[in-house]
């Protein structure tokens, strides 16, 4: 009989565990081949890659849309040839956007704006996003600014005023021909051109004549578009009562009509400024009769060109004159007009407004303070001669963009100056 070997008493616990662990597995041949390494290694790249760029869409859609720093709109200036880092910093320095380059430049490409960021002027919302900062910037919905040019200017005055405007570039080559510029309110982004500015108002001229002048009355004794806006000129700095102009544009009208001159004081003045457009001062005895082109109490009929830019209604008032015989018209001392169609009339409303200039002349001077006897000028000073310092009959009076007017018409019916 062989011999068996001892046995040893084992616990439970012991008798349950295995006396040797198993060798691991062999890896196939498979596994260990090249190619599926590499392809497992790809496969977790491109999961982590995923996984990332799932993490970076939701941070970067996060960013896009959350509401920007800014507590109130905001309007900021991107200047041309800046770049995305320029336009970076200009954002945050104005408290547009609270990140710094990395994340605009991310929210751009993002957006595929890369080519396609615009300088300008912008505003921008409160608490515009991310996504509406750039969508401002590429749609080019640049801040316009409001320009309004009033009637009665002459093209130089207009000059000088698009001159003066900081938000313009550029600018004027030479002055245009007095009346084709159309004053009226326009709407202009920061750095536009002065030249362009002027065109614009010459297009603008260009259309609304054309329009005015296909719906003017035929019976006007005028030819042309140009002698229209001559007319207007004068309609608009004689007055600036919207409701006058039809009647003033009458009375002018039915001068032409009558072979009578027009004895317009608007145009002394420019005879004698010319496009600088004010005076400074009453009109002088001496300068009603001063030869000159303009001068209608001199020449016949209408001046060879306008004297101011009129505006749309004053070109709608020379085109459709109101239906009156006026021939005359005198300041009413309210700020409008006293019409008449006949000379005594006109003389009437004349004495009316003397009166009322010499009570508001009383009502204004000062009472005298009380001087001795002693202090009473010699008999032997020469007395004033009224008539040299006098003002023709229809004073001067400040009138409309500050021009100085002889407002009453003292000419006779057939025209000459009494």
């Amino acid at each position: 009989m062989s011999e068996r070997p001892p046995i040893s008493p084992r616990s439970p616990r012991a008798a349950l565990e295995p006396e040797q662990l198993p060798p691991p597995p062999k890896r196939s041949d498979h596994a260990r081949n090249p190619l599926v390494i590499i392809g497992n290694a790809i496969i977790t790249f491109i999961v982590v890659v995923m996984i990332g760029a799932g993490g970076l869409y939701v941070y970067g859609k996060n960013k896009l849309e959350a509401p920007g720093p800014l507590a109130q709109d905001k309007v900021v200036n991107i200047p041309q040839r800046a770049g995305l880092d320029d336009i970076a910093q200009i954002l945050k320095r104005e408290g547009v956007i609270e990140d710094g380059w990395l994340v605009f430049a991310g929210g751009v490409m993002a957006l595929r704006a890369r080519t396609e960021l615009k300088p300008g002027e912008y505003l921008f919302q409160k608490s515009a996003s991310l996504r509406d900062v750039i969508g401002t910037i590429v749609e080019g919905k640049v801040v316009q600014h409001a320009v309004t040019i009033p009637e009665g200017l002459t093209s130089e005055q207009i000059v000088e005023r698009l001159s003066d405007n900081p938000i313009f570039t550029g600018s004027i080559r030479e002055i245009p021909r007095e009346g084709t510029l159309l004053p009226e309110t326009y709407k202009f982004p920061r750095g536009t051109p002065r030249e362009q500015v002027i065109h614009r108002l010459q297009q603008a001229q260009k259309r609304v004549l054309s329009e005015i002048w296909e719906r003017r009355s035929q019976d006007l004794p005028i030819k042309t578009p140009e002698q229209l806006v001559t007319l207007a000129s004068l309609v608009e700095k004689e007055t600036g009562k919207p409701d006058e102009r039809t009647r003033v544009a009458a009375v002018f009208v039915n001068r032409l009509q009558k072979k009578m001159r027009l004895q317009s004081d608007p145009t002394i003045i420019y005879g004698l400024v010319g496009g600088k457009g004010t005076l400074g001062r009453p009109i002088k005895r001496s300068e009603i009769t001063q030869p000159s082109p303009y001068n209608t109490y001199v020449i016949d009929g209408l001046p060879p060109g306008p004297i101011a830019n009129p505006g749309r209604a004053s070109l709608e008032a020379a085109a459709n004159p109101a239906r009156t015989r006026d021939l005359y018209f005198v300041a009413d001392g309210s700020g409008g007009h006293a019409f008449s169609d006949n000379y005594e009339v006109h003389q009437k409303n004349v004495g009316k407004l003397r009166a009322q200039e010499k009570q508001l002349q009383n009502d204004t001077v000062e009472p005298p303070e009380e001087t001795p006897p002693a202090a009473a000028a010699p008999a032997t000073e020469p007395a004033a001669d009224p008539a040299a310092s006098a003002a023709p009959a229809g004073a001067p009076k400040a009138g409309k963009n500050g021009t100085q007017k002889r407002r009453a018409r003292n000419a006779t019916p057939n025209g000459a100056t009494e």
